[in-house]
């Protein structure tokens, strides 16, 4: 009997396929220098990456900003988040995965925190003709830890629960794959650690089916190790 193997992968963007911290970091102190409050470390950007761009501008404003502060950050990041792409690269190995992935004829979704207008500028840039559909934070569709936007790429992907994995950098990540039904899977070459992962008494809700180094990992899993 041939071996089953999976037939939708569904990636994180930021911090799991490509490296975005240096822009964020470029273009959140552009913001913070134009509405004129301090700037941040490229390490306190890093800790507010992961729920959206503008819980990201709300925590690297000072907790007394004003809301009417927060909203012209955000008209900011609108009006020129184009601008911010010359430093963002794939992680190595992530090019010839997902190439590797196309000639066996998987289909390949993002779904990312990122805005959706990000979203597809980026992966057009970065990563052409590699991805199948994407989505990003719109109003209709929330932010992960909600598991909606991994499905509703799996269903425009045509995949099941069973044969389709997800991968993220993070637990609010591993959460929404639990949630959505899909085989869940960390990588540590992200913005976080595998410790994140590993926490004790953590979470069985957020807890990845397995955890990889190295991209290329991800092309050895196949759904009996969701059984293992």
């Amino acid at each position: 009997m041939a071996e089953v193997r999976f037939t939708t992968y569904i990636f994180d963007l930021d911090g799991t396929l490509l490296d975005t911290l240096p822009d964020l970091t470029q273009l959140a102190n552009r913001i913070l220098r134009d509405v004129g409050y301090p700037e941040r470390t490229e390490s306190e950007i890093l800790s507010f990456v992961g729920n959206g761009v503008r819980r990201l501008m709300r925590q690297a404003l000072p907790d007394d900003a004003p809301e009417d502060v927060v909203e012209r950050a955000m008209r900011i990041w609108n009006e020129h988040f184009q601008e911010y792409h010359q430093l963002t690269e794939p992680y190595p190995g992530v090019v010839a995965l997902l190439e590797a992935l196309r000639a066996q004829g998987a289909r390949i979704g993002v779904v990312s925190n990122k805005l959706q207008a990000g979203v597809d500028q980026i992966v057009s840039m970065k990563l052409p003709g590699l991805v199948d559909d994407m989505l990003g934070e719109s109003p209709a569709v929330p932010r992960k830890p909600d598991p909606a936007g991994i499905k509703m790429m799996m269903a425009s992907l045509g995949g099941t629960p069973q044969t389709t994995m997800y991968v993220g950098d993070s637990p609010s990540d591993m959460k929404a794959a639990r949630d959505a039904g899909v085989y869940a899977v960390a990588v540590t070459w992200g913005y976080h650690d595998r410790e994140d992962f590993e926490a004790p008494n953590m979470d069985a809700a957020v807890q990845p089916n397995v955890i990889v180094d190295t991209p290329e990992q991800i092309l050895t899993l196949t759904p009996a190790d969701a059984d293992a």
